[in-house]
Order: C-alpha cells, then structure tokens, then sequence
C-alpha cells in the first residue's frame, strides 16, 4: 500500500477552496496520497519550495479567484492565469514531469451562444473578467501540452455543504434555514447546470487515472439543466413553508447567460458516464447541515 501512495501523490494548490476541501478527502478514500497547498501561487519561491518537497505524481490546481462579482479585476488575470503558468514554468525548468496536471477553467468561458447545450468544439466568448481570465489561462497553457501532460477542465455549476453563501444555492439554502420571509433574487428565468460536488470529485479521479485525458480541454458537466424557480420549489417543500421571492435589479447582471448547460458527451467518452445523486438530495444535504 506504501508503493502505491508513494506513485500516486497529489499536490493540490488552492486547499482552502470548497472544492479542495472535499476533492482531498474523495481521492484519499481512493488510494491517493493527497497534501493540499496553501501557498500563494503568485510566489514562484513558494510554489517551488512546495514542488521540490513533495515530488508530486499529480497537480491539480483549483487556486483562484471564483466570485465573478469580485472587486478587483487585476486579481482575476494575476491569479487565475498568471499563477496557472507559474505552476508550469516551475516544472518546465525543473525537468519534472508530473502523470498528469489539472487546471482548473470554468463553462463561464463559453459566454452567450444562443445554445441550450454547450460543448468543447464551440469557440469561447466570455462577457466578464473572470471568464476571460480563465480562457487567457487556457491559450497560455496549450503552449505547454507538447511538453507536460495537461487537461484543462471547464466545470459548469456544482454546489454542496460548506459552499460560500456568496454563491446563489448556499444563499438560497441559508435562507431557508435561517426562516426567513423573503428572499431578493435576479434574473428567475435562468437555466443552469448544478451539479453535486461528489460528481466533481469523481469526475476528477477519473481524469488524473486516465492518460488518454492529456493535453485535452473537457466539460465536467452532466447536462442536467435546473430552473432557478424549480429550485424555490424543491426548498419551500423541504423547508414547509413558502418564501416570497422579489427580483431585484442590482442582482441581475449585464450580459446574463441565459442558458447554461455543458455536453458531457466528450467527458464521457474518455472516463466512462459518471451517475450523479438527484438535486433534491443535494439541497437537502445542505439544508439539513
């Protein structure tokens, strides 16, 4: 059992992170021997203090900035591209070879399509720095496929206990919890994917073990497209009693994606279909933590 932690250790930068949180305990009931990295991947000192140290088989890097309404839009492109290749050109220059690297993007690359279902072959259109900061951090990136085994992964939505309540399903969870009359949403037409973050994790394992993921961009999506006012609907039932719900303007954004689903189809064809807990049950994990 030593042999196979010491072949299957995985760096994980960005351990703070609520994916981080749950991906490190999955991997490790799955027989990977996983340390999480708190360094700033902004200092290539630290970042190759932490390499040199642990030697890992895996890197997968989940560190960044994620809330689209964050403040300071240099943050976006310094961490979430920058820092990216910092990572890279430390295992370029160091000669090390890693099994497999993830890197974390995101669906919001993809933009407005005027598509229901969006898949890997679509040219990226992002409307906000965040999106752009992300699609930057892939064209950079590809440049280092020839010499490093990368897969770029670009989650849609996934939610689970101990998600920040700036994102809209803890929001609306907490609400509920909290008993509260009224709840201020944007736009309630809205169609996206909210996937489990146990879907994520698989998802995950299944790409680090696979070698025919390299140097490949893949959807993590299910294709699972959910109703923002059917998820009002699932928690008033959970909750017993119903809230009442105002749009309020400052909540809908410029530019809103509309749509938001992923094609699994390329995902699927390299790891095998991946079964996911229905929506309810997540929620209900969440309301009842």
């Amino acid at each position: 059992m030593k042999l196979d932690l010491v072949s299957n250790r995985v760096l994980i930068f960005g351990a703070n992170s609520f994916t981080a949180k749950h991906l490190i305990p999955y991997l490790k009931k799955n027989g990977f021997s996983v340390e999480g990295s708190r360094v700033d991947i902004l200092k290539k000192d630290l970042l190759l203090k932490e390499i040199l140290e642990i030697r890992p088989n895996y890197i997968i890097n989940l560190a960044g900035v994620s809330f689209v309404a964050h403040s300071n839009s240099l943050d976006f492109y310094s961490v979430n591209s920058i820092g990216a290749l910092n990572i890279l050109d430390i295992l370029i220059e160091k000669n090390i070879n890693p099994k497999k690297i993830i890197l974390a993007s995101s669906a919001t690359v993809y933009g407005n399509q005027d598509l229901e279902i969006l898949d890997e072959s679509l040219c990226p259109n992002p409307i906000n720095h965040y999106g752009n900061s992300k699609l930057s951090m892939e064209n950079l990136a590809k440049n280092y496929f020839n010499r490093l085994n990368i897969t770029i992964t670009r989650p849609f939505n996934y939610t689970g206990v101990g998600q920040s309540s700036n994102f809209l399903i803890p929001k609306i969870v907490n609400h509920y919890r909290e008993k509260k009359e009224v709840i201020e949403l944007g736009n309630l037409d809205v169609v996206r994917e909210f996937n489990d973050i146990l879907f994520i994790c698989e998802a995950y394992r299944r790409i680090l073990e696979n070698p025919n993921t390299s140097n490949e961009i893949l959807n993590i999506a299910s294709g699972r497209g959910i109703k923002l006012l059917d998820i009002i609907d699932i928690m008033n039932n959970l909750a017993g009693y119903k809230i009442e719900v105002k749009v309020n303007p400052k909540f809908i954004r410029e530019n809103e994606i509309k749509t938001l689903t992923g094609s699994p189809k390329k995902l699927y064809s390299l790891v095998g279909e991946i079964p996911q807990k229905d929506f309810k049950e997540t929620l209900k994990d969440m309301f009842e933590a």
